[in-house]
């Protein structure tokens, strides 16, 4: 072979340097060989026969090819790695993978070089667990991936940035200012008691390259903490578990719908998600046991919080027997011929909380209906409840705080007095001494399971979401056990307890109308009703 070939074959990269060239046996290349170097005479040599290059496939490792780096547990794990909503939440109770999950969020753009992210925690202390955990995975996830100590910030050979910071007080935020990223990641959300550094790093989730990249904000979290009372209103009590939902004002309820004047005014803004996760979601800690074996070593409480993952259980919690899987109800239409009734709490500078009950046949007490409101007065508050309950067929009785026919100095009608006058009839609540401590008493008997019917005295309907935040983790008087502490949020606690008090009752024999359909029990003699 000439020196111009093999110089040729070696630039081609299919002749190592030094090398013989080699012929397929297929090509019959033996007898092409032993032709040519015949010398007889007699022999006529045949035309020299043209061989391809043959290029030689590099060696494959296959157990290097399955060395995953990270790979997401089946379930919770991967629901998170692959939500699409704006806003997500992973968490419930510990050991479930959240920090290597959140840790492995941001790796589907950091390759991107128009890729930013930023990963909090809420003190420096915390942040050093994070990032000794990065540093295991990062480098065998992006070959070449640089941090930079100084900066605290990965960086990838694109040019792709995720800077790992703190935000310890509010005031922490303004070292963001003027920051654009389009991934926010917050670890251990309820650390922070406000949710004021949440909603304004919102602010700095904005992207030229949104399009291709996505904007997002993930956190994970347990049940607990300081922010446990704001992370449940705004990610958990919305909407059942793993269903996305509009996001919602944590104090009004609303939905959050871009502003008048934009090109989609009313529309709503964004999806918000939880996603649950426990120990046993984790097969790296739940296949020993002894993890699980030391969470249930953990006081009532931290148990319910940390194993179960239960989000309705607070340290002090006044009503640690509630049960979410128990006492509420999906939403069904009430019978006509169903008892109704009201109370109310009324407040205007603070909160307004009025709550519709009815009694079931079987004398379990429903609750079916929520008004939260605050700044609205009396009589437009009559004109609110008058409507929404304009098609339930009549109100039996309603029950409002006693405090609202005193006269203050004033000598037009009393608040209760105006909305009296709209038609909107209540009576005075039982503010007697001890009624306190016996509408908490009563609230705990009907939670309880009646023995014969095997059902909760005392259920809610599950829209109802306000009720069903705060009654779960609204604490004990520190200075009184037998009581609820009343500088909590206790509003519809207080309208759920003048309704327990007012003994409720089903329909009886003696109520029975003859001239009015009968959805249920048939009387024989339409005089006596039975």
């Amino acid at each position: 072979m000439s020196e111009d070939v093999k110089k040729l074959l070696q630039l081609n990269g299919t002749l190592p340097s030094g090398s013989k060239r080699r012929y397929p046996k297929s090509r019959g290349s033996k007898k092409a060989v032993s032709a040519r170097t015949q010398k007889s005479e007699d022999v006529v040599v045949p035309p020299k026969e043209t061989v391809p290059a043959q290029v030689v496939a590099a060696e494959f490792d296959v157990e290097a090819a399955q060395d995953v780096v990270f790979k997401p547990n089946p379930g919770p794990q991967t629901d998170f790695l692959s939500a699409s909503e704006r806003e997500v939440l992973y968490g419930g109770a510990a050991g479930g993978g959240k920090s290597y999950a959140m840790l492995a969020d941001p790796l589907h753009g950091l390759n991107d070089p128009n890729f930013s992210g930023l990963l909090v925690r809420h003190t420096t202390e915390e942040l050093r667990e994070l990032i000794q955990k990065s540093q295991e995975l990062y480098p065998k996830a992006v070959p070449g991936i640089k941090w930079s100590e100084r900066k605290s910030q990965w960086t990838t050979p694109k040019g792709g940035r995720l800077w790992m910071s703190y935000l310890d007080k509010d005031m922490d935020v303004t070292r963001y200012q003027g920051q654009a990223f389009n991934w926010i990641g917050f670890d251990e959300l309820t650390q922070w008691p406000t949710p004021y550094a949440f909603d304004y790093m919102r602010s700095r989730l904005r992207s030229a390259h949104s399009t291709d990249l996505g904007l997002y904000i993930r956190a994970t979290t347990n049940p607990g903490g300081s922010g446990h009372a704001w992370v449940k209103k705004m990610f958990i009590d919305p909407s059942p578990s793993n269903k996305a939902f509009w996001a919602t004002n944590i104090e009004t309820g609303d939905t959050i719908t871009f502003p008048r004047g934009h090109s989609k005014e009313g529309q709503p803004l964004f999806k918000r998600r939880f996603i649950p996760a426990s120990l046993f979601d984790n097969p790296y800690l739940a296949d020993t046991g002894d993890y699980e074996a030391m969470l249930l070593s953990l006081p009532e409480h931290q148990r319910k919080q940390l194993l179960e993952g239960n989000w309705d259980v607070n340290e002090g919690a006044a009503f640690p027997e509630f049960n979410r899987s128990l006492h509420v109800i999906d939403p069904f239409e009430i019978p006509d011929n169903w008892v109704k009734f009201r109370a109310c709490d009324y407040g205007y500078g603070s909160y307004t909380g009025v709550l519709w009950f009815t009694v079931a046949p079987d004398e379990q007490l429903i609750v079916y209906r929520e008004l939260y409101c605050s700044k609205v007065t009396a009589s437009d508050l009559a004109d609110m409840i008058l409507e929404a309950e304009s098609k339930d067929g009549g109100m039996r009785y309603g029950v409002l705080d006693s405090s609202l026919w005193h006269n203050r100095g004033d000598t037009g009608p009393s608040l209760a007095e105006q909305m009296n006058m709209k038609g909107c009839r209540w009576r005075p609540s039982d503010r007697s001494r001890g009624s306190r401590v016996a509408g908490k008493n009563e609230i705990h008997r009907r939670l309880q399971v009646d023995e014969f019917t095997e059902k909760p005295r005392l259920a809610f309907m599950s829209n109802c979401t306000n009720t069903l935040a705060q009654i779960p983790i609204i604490p004990l008087d520190k200075k009184n056990p037998e009581d609820v502490d009343t500088k909590a949020e206790d509003h519809l606690y207080d309208a759920l307890r003048y309704g327990v008090m007012t003994r409720p009752r089903s329909r009886s024999i003696w109520d029975f109308t003859p001239d009015k359909p009968n959805q249920g029990f048939q009387a024989q003699d339409t005089t006596f009703g039975y």
